[in-house]
C-alpha cells in the first residue's frame, strides 16, 4: 500500500469519527446545540461587518441547524438578542444554584459537544431546568429588544391601544372621564413567545418521552415569562396632576422569572415511561387516552389556550392569506380542497398541515410517576429520572464534584458544610481581603473609597 493510499484511508476514517462525534446523542434533545450561541460574543467568534449584521465564527454557527440559521438570517438584529438571551440564562442558572452541588457549570465549547457538559444527556430536574431557563431567556430578551428597536422584523406591540379607553368605577370618580389609557411601547411577547417556539423547540418533534420532557419545559419558561408581564404607567396632566395616565405592558425583571422557575425545580414532578415510543398519530387528534399508552394521555392541555399570545397555525395563515382568497377556500368541502381550482393554492394547503403538524407536538398531557400527585400544569418542571448525588467527580456524566466547593458552616441548608461536602469534612482558613470601604459621594460626580484590609474566614469542601 503506497503512501497516497494510506493517507486517503486516514483522512476517511478521521472525517467518519469526526462526524459521528458532532451528532447529538440519541438520549439528549435534538435541539440544545443552540446553546453554544452564547459563546458567540467571546472574542474572536463574532465582528460587526456593518450596523445590524454580525459575522459568527463557522465553528459556533455550525451549532445551529439549518431552520435556525433561516430565522437568524431573516431576522436581522435577532443574533445579538439570542446571544444576550443565552448568557442571561447561564448568569441566573448560575445564581440560582450557586450554592448547591450543582451549580449550573459550564465547559469550554468545542464543536459537537454541549455548553452544560453531560448533565443533559440525563433526563433529570437539573436538565429540565436548563431547558426552561434558556427558552425563558430567549423570550425574555427576543420581547424587549423588539420594544428597543434592536430587530428590523418586528416593533412594539401596539395591540393594546385597540382596546377601548379604561374608566374607574370607584366611588368620588367622574362618569365618563378615563383614569388611563393604553399607549407607549409595550414589550412585543407575541413575538418573543413565537420566536421562542420556532428557534429553542427546533429539532424537538415530541417523537419519544425525553423530547416530550424537553417541549414541555421549553413551553414552561415561556409561560413564566408571558404570565410576569405588568402594567407600567406615566402620569399626564397640568403641574403634574395625574388627570390621564398613559399605561404600557412590560416584561418583569428577568431575575423574578429565575426565582419562579427555581421554586418550580424543588418541586418538579417525574413522569412516567410509556411502552413504545411510537406514538399513534390519531393519538394526537383524538380526544380521548390512548389506552395502550402508559405515561402519555390524549392532548387534556392546549399551550394554546393557556397562552394567548401562542400563534395557532390558523392564525398565522389568515394574518397572511388575502381574504378572498381564504373566503374561496372556507366556501369548498375539505375533502375537495386540494382538487379544485378554486381551493387554496397547494403551497398554502400543505403549509396550513405543515403548521398543524408543528402545533401538535405541544398538545399531550404527561402523567405522573406517582398516581396520587396532580398532572404537572403548563408552568410545571417535568424530569424521568433521578439526579445524581454531584458529590463525587463523574467524567462519564461530566459531574466535578464538590470537593473544593465553599460552603456555610453555619448554614443547615443545602449551602452548609455537613450537605454541600457531602460527610467528607472541610478546611477553614483564615485569609486576609483588601475591600474597598467607607466610600463617600463627592460632588459633582465622584465617589471615594478607601482601601481596607480584614480578615475574612473561608470554609472549603474536602
Amino acid at each position: 500500500m503506497d503512501l497516497s493510499t494510506m493517507l486517503y484511508v486516514y483522512l476517511l476514517v478521521m472525517c467518519t469519527y469526526a462526524t459521528t462525534e458532532s451528532k447529538p446523542k440519541p438520549g439528549r434533545g435534538r435541539g440544545s446545540m443552540w446553546w453554544g450561541i452564547a459563546k458567540v460574543g467571546e472574542p474572536n467568534n463574532i465582528s460587526p461587518l456593518s450596523s445590524g449584521i454580525m459575522y459568527m465564527d463557522p465553528a459556533i454557527h455550525s451549532t445551529l441547524r439549518r431552520k435556525q440559521r433561516r430565522l437568524v438570517r431573516d431576522n436581522p438584529g435577532v443574533l445579538s438578542a439570542l446571544v444576550k438571551g443565552a448568557n442571561l440564562a447561564i448568569s441566573e442558572c448560575q445564581h440560582q444554584f450557586r450554592n448547591r452541588r450543582w451549580n449550573c457549570s459550564t465547559r469550554n465549547f468545542l464543536r459537537g459537544k454541549n455548553l452544560f457538559g453531560k448533565i443533559v444527556d440525563r433526563g433529570c430536574r437539573e436538565t429540565g431546568f436548563i431547558y426552561a431557563i434558556t427558552s425563558a431567556a430567549v423570550t425574555h430578551s427576543i420581547a424587549r429588544a423588539c420594544s428597543e428597536g434592536s430587530i428590523e422584523s418586528c416593533t412594539c406591540d401596539y395591540s393594546h391601544q385597540s382596546r377601548s379607553p379604561q374608566t374607574s368605577h370607584q366611588a368620588g370618580s367622574v362618569a365618563g372621564v378615563r383614569d388611563w389609557e393604553w399607549g407607549g411601547c409595550s414589550d412585543n411577547i407575541g413575538f418573543g413567545f413565537k420566536f421562542s417556539r420556532d428557534f429553542v423547540d427546533t429539532g424537538e418533534r415530541g417523537r419519544n418521552l425525553r423530547e416530550k420532557m424537553n417541549l414541555h419545559n421549553n413551553e414552561a419558561g415561556r409561560n413564566h415569562v408571558q404570565s410576569e408581564m405588568r402594567q407600567e404607567c406615566k402620569c399626564h396632566g397640568m403641574s403634574g396632576s395625574c388627570t390621564v395616565k398613559t399605561c404600557w405592558m412590560r416584561l418583569s425583571n428577568f431575575r423574578v422569572i429565575g426565582d419562579n422557575l427555581k421554586d418550580r425545580f424543588d418541586g418538579a414532578s417525574r413522569v412516567m415511561m410509556t411502552n413504545s415510543l411510537r406514538q399513534n398519530r390519531n393519538s394526537l387528534q383524538s380526544s380521548s387516552a390512548n389506552t395502550n399508552t402508559i405515561g402519555i394521555s390524549g392532548p387534556a392541555i392546549s399551550p394554546n389556550a393557556a397562552s394567548p399570545n401562542a400563534f395557532s397555525a390558523d392564525r398565522m395563515l389568515n394574518d397572511h392569506t388575502p381574504d378572498h382568497i381564504l373566503k374561496t377556500y372556507s366556501s369548498k368541502p375539505p375533502s375537495n380542497t386540494i382538487n379544485s381550482s378554486n381551493s387554496l393554492p397547494r403551497s398554502l394547503v400543505r403549509n396550513r398541515v405543515r403548521q398543524r403538524k408543528k402545533n401538535n407536538r405541544y398538545n399531550f398531557q404527561l402523567k405522573p410517576q406517582n398516581p396520587e400527585h396532580k398532572a404537572p400544569g403548563p408552568k410545571d418542571i417535568v424530569y424521568l429520572e433521578q439526579s445524581p448525588s454531584f458529590c463525587e467527580k463523574n467524567l462519564r456524566l461530566g459531574i466535578q464534584g464538590t470537593h473544593g466547593r465553599q460552603c456555610n458552616d453555619t448554614s443547615i441548608g443545602v449551602d452548609g458544610c455537613d450537605l454541600m461536602c457531602c460527610g467528607r469534612g472541610y478546611r477553614t482558613q483564615v485569609i486576609d481581603v483588601i475591600e474597598r470601604c467607607a466610600c463617600t459621594f463627592h460632588w459633582c460626580c465622584e465617589v471615594k473609597c478607601k482601601t481596607c484590609r480584614m480578615k475574612k474566614t473561608i470554609h472549603t469542601c474536602l
